[in-house]
């Protein structure tokens, strides 16, 4: 089994915008949303999200910080120098402010649980092949993210389940 608790460092794409992460993956997962298809220039975003606290950036003005949409749940973060995804803050009511990070952008990505699901999967580019939960429509992507969220944030291991 992996360590879900390492140490763990991370960078945009230039190594510009870097961070830190110290605490446990709560969940990993694809998005198929349009805005993260244009936010990540790609088919979909493969993310990873943990607690704020967790996610320590080494220069805070490396990142430059945009809503796409309101209300402003999704701050998404771009480095300022290559203009590519960095982290992102995720405020949710009656939840602990989270920072999603894109997976790839985690230099020991091989310590990352393995994606849960996928959301918003009827906007996806290209079927996907693996065997993971497909959620469809807006309501059933939402449901679905809260409630891994939630199933997260009640595993002292911070394993979904």
């Amino acid at each position: 089994m992996v360590d879900k608790h390492t140490e763990r460092t991370g960078s945009c794409h230039c190594g510009a915008a870097r961070f830190s992460i110290s605490g446990k993956p709560l969940i990993r997962f694809v998005c198929h949303c349009t805005i993260c298809q244009e936010f990540n220039k790609a088919g979909y975003a493969d993310v990873t999200a943990f607690f704020a606290k967790d996610v320590v950036l080494d220069r805070k003005e490396s990142v430059e910080f945009r809503v796409y949409k309101q209300p402003p749940l999704l701050k998404r973060g771009t480095c300022v120098i290559c203009a590519r995804p960095a982290v992102e803050g995720l405020t949710i009511p009656l939840f602990p402010r989270l920072t999603v990070v894109p997976s790839g952008n985690i230099e020991e990505s091989a310590s990352l649980p393995d994606p849960a699901f996928h959301m918003f999967y009827h906007r996806r580019k290209a079927d996907m092949t693996d065997s993971l939960p497909k959620y469809s429509g807006y309501l059933n992507s939402q449901f679905r993210l809260i409630a891994a969220l939630i199933t997260a944030l009640l595993h002292k291991d911070g394993r979904p389940g």
